[in-house]
């Protein structure tokens, strides 16, 4: 009980934040801002799909409080940057935004900036922005995004605020306001245990934290009673849902038992270690129809003496044996990967393991990287470094096998009859629609707006490296 109580947020913390957001709300009334003449909000979110979800959160925060989205940041009396740390581009990128914000805030001293996010967890970055960048009011660590409401009254009075977060827990209850009501993220745990030696998520996120299963599905009910057509199950590393707690709900339980909401949606999860890809997630997998054929499984390296410098706790043989019992219990499955390119000391023996392995897999899709190192992370002080161009000769190698095997693996479709949630209009071609198909691809077929968040058959006339096409049956 004593581990379950520190896994979780105490109510009464989540309680006061809300009854902050309720009173700032209540002050914007007094004032008459409200409805069109609300305050507005506009956040900045950089980084993966968790962070897209951790936005969704603090936009439920905002309007909590009284204000309104904004589509520019000139428009807003709040902005948020939500913050990336796993490359240095990303961070580099966002420092840039952060910087040309203070305009905005030079044209109206009364704007709040905000920083959170994994880059806002590392101490040389929260120094840097605290130092540097006078004109943001407060930076957050993820898990004290819950605290959004007093950070920004803090900062109405004129108080800067840089809260580093002695703990991790997880904060139920906070307000959502989701960037599409048919396409959904949801969150099943933060954080991970892995400690791959490149990997600074473990610092940023802290440990493994898991959801109950309880409060997960009660909230699944509430995305399919909303609408919701697809559900992504999101994890740093989802595979390993439910270790840190009594171990009666494994992420394929979880799965199973969100299959059995009434409701016509589909399910999706993401990210996956190969080391817990377990057999009952793969039997769970092929046994669920709702479930969409599609495992995303990141290998980083094909060597296996890289992936031990990794310390990833696989080799390229337990790799291999995952691969191939998912390929046996589901033949059609979608099976794409991350590969790091250049990693400390990557000999061309090494690289060309890495490329004897994507033959081996034929992945439907790869997402390469060329090494970042990462302040604080083991990898940040291996030798020897690969120098940049020889990195970026090889990417540029690995990237053209891997187009070659996803023309391949596309092709397959033509002919074939896809199920497919229809995204929406395409930015390039208004007559055209995307969707997603299951098995999971990208898929474009003539239609309007009107099909968006529906389920439409899209007979497959054509294929690409990244998409197939077609049109409605």
């Amino acid at each position: 009980m004593a581990a379950e109580s520190r896994r979780f947020r105490d109510p009464e913390e989540v309680s006061s934040e809300l009854e902050t957001a309720r009173e700032i709300k209540e002050g914007f009334a007094s004032r008459g801002l409200v409805g069109e003449r609300a305050p507005g909000y506009f956040i900045r979110t950089f980084g993966c799909q968790q962070n897209e979800a951790d936005s969704e959160r603090l936009a439920g925060l905002c309007e909590a409080m009284g204000y309104s989205p904004v589509p520019v940041p000139e428009a807003a009396k709040l902005i948020l940057v939500n913050t990336c740390a796993i490359r240095e581009h990303a961070e580099k990128k966002a420092l840039s935004i952060i910087g040309s914000f203070k305009h905005v805030k030079d044209a109206d001293p009364d704007v709040v900036i905000g920083v959170g996010g994994c880059m806002a967890a590392e101490e040389h970055r929260a120094n840097t922005l605290k130092m540097s960048y006078p004109y943001v009011d407060f930076v957050f660590e993820p898990a004290s995004a819950y605290s959004l409401p007093s950070l920004v009254k803090d900062a109405a009075r004129g108080r800067r605020r840089f809260v580093r977060e002695s703990g991790d827990a997880i904060a139920e209850g906070i307000p959502t306001v989701r960037e599409s009501s048919h396409s959904v993220w949801l969150s099943v745990m933060y954080g991970c245990n892995n400690f791959c030696s490149y990997c600074i998520v473990p610092y940023v996120r802290g440990r493994e934290r898991s959801r109950r299963p309880d409060d997960i599905i009660e909230e699944a009910k509430r995305l399919v009673d909303g609408g919701a057509k697809n559900i992504t199950l999101l994890g740093q590393n989802v595979n390993s849902y439910g270790k840190d707690s009594d171990g009666c709900c494994d992420i394929a339980e979880l799965m199973r038992r969100i299959c059995r909401i009434d409701g016509d949606f589909e399910l999706r999860f993401m990210t996956s270690h190969p080391k817990d890809a377990s057999d009952e997630l793969i039997d769970a997998i092929a046994e669920e129809p709702k479930i969409v054929k599609h495992f995303h499984l990141p290998v980083q390296s094909g060597s296996d003496r890289i992936l031990k410098l990794m310390n990833r706790h696989y080799d390229r043989e337990r790799y291999l044996s995952v691969v191939d019992k998912l390929r046996a219990r589901v033949p059609d499955v979608t099976l794409t990967s991350d590969i790091i390119v250049g990693f400390p000391g990557e000999e061309e023996e090494d690289f060309l393991d890495t490329l004897d392995l994507m033959r081996r897999v034929r992945y439907d899709m790869i997402f390469s990287f060329i090494y970042s190192p990462r302040v604080g992370t083991p990898a940040a002080k291996m030798e020897p470094r690969v120098p940049r161009e020889v990195s970026a000769e090889r990417m540029e190698r690995l990237l053209a096998l891997g187009t070659e095997l996803s023309e391949e693996r596309n092709s397959r479709f033509v002919g074939r009859t896809l199920r497919v949630l229809a995204d929406g209009v395409s930015r390039t071609d208004p007559g055209m629609m995307t969707g997603r198909g299951s098995p999971a691809r990208p898929v474009h077929f003539p239609g309007g707006e009107e099909l968006t968040g529906k389920f439409v058959n899209v007979k497959i006339k054509s294929a690409g490296a990244f998409w197939v096409g077609g049109e409605i049956e």
